[in-house]
């Protein structure tokens, strides 16, 4: 079901937020960490099939938007990854979870003080190329020229629209300098554990109940031990 959640905002003010819940009072509660920006589309579908699973194996699991994301009505201009790791930090105590789960991109939002789970980790400075790689050859093919490194310069000084987000200048600043390592005691699953192509190279928005099976086996295997 669909709750509601009070998210601190950069602000220092508190807003309400959405949250996807299975939560029926289990002792194991599991918070799910989405990609971010470009790839967010690509596993919204896959996160609620694992969750799905989670919760037919007796663990509850929360999946909460974020300032600017999803449902949010918070401007994604005014986001930073300081603000989304505050917010999942409060989210982890709001839903008194006992462990979480990222995925790819949400790993750089993983609580320190949790045990968990990080799938297909990547580097912020990756998922920021790639954007404007994608936006420099889009301009290209529309006979405009755009370079990466001019638009990562007036990035970091503007803000930039990239792949239809918004995104602010210390967003900007933040995915080009930032290296976000997950907590020590976090347990990676790289790809090969899970087989087949990756959702976040598929030409098109899809879903692949074979992964979500592996990747719920491989969390509830590590919750049992």
């Amino acid at each position: 079901m669909y709750v509601t959640w009070p998210c601190p905002l950069p602000d220092g003010s508190t807003g309400e937020e959405m949250a996807l819940c299975f939560d029926k009072d289990r002792p194991q509660r599991l918070l799910m960490i989405p990609p971010l920006l470009d790839e967010a589309n690509k596993f919204r579908h896959q996160v609620t099939e694992i969750m799905r699973r989670f919760d037919a194996n007796g663990v509850d699991c929360f999946l909460p938007d974020l300032p600017g994301c999803n449902e949010s009505t918070a401007p994604l201009a005014g986001q930073s990854i300081a603000g989304w790791r505050a917010a999942t930090v409060a989210a982890a105590a709001h839903f008194a979870v006992t462990h979480v789960f990222a995925v790819r991109s949400g790993g750089w939002l993983l609580p320190d003080t949790l045990p968990g789970w990080i799938y297909a980790p990547v580097k912020s400075r990756q998922v920021l190329r790639g954007m404007l790689r994608a936006r420099s050859l889009a301009a290209r093919e529309a006979g405009v020229s755009e370079s990466s490194e001019d638009l990562l310069a007036s990035g970091r000084q503007e803000g930039l629209t990239l792949a239809g987000w918004d995104l602010g200048a210390a967003l900007i600043r933040e995915l080009d300098e930032g290296e976000f390592a997950p907590p020590a005691d976090a347990v990676t699953i790289e790809q090969g554990e899970v087989g087949g192509k990756p959702l976040w190279l598929r030409a098109e928005n899809d879903h692949d109940p074979a992964q979500a099976d592996t990747l719920a086996g491989i969390i509830l295997g590590g919750l049992a031990d």
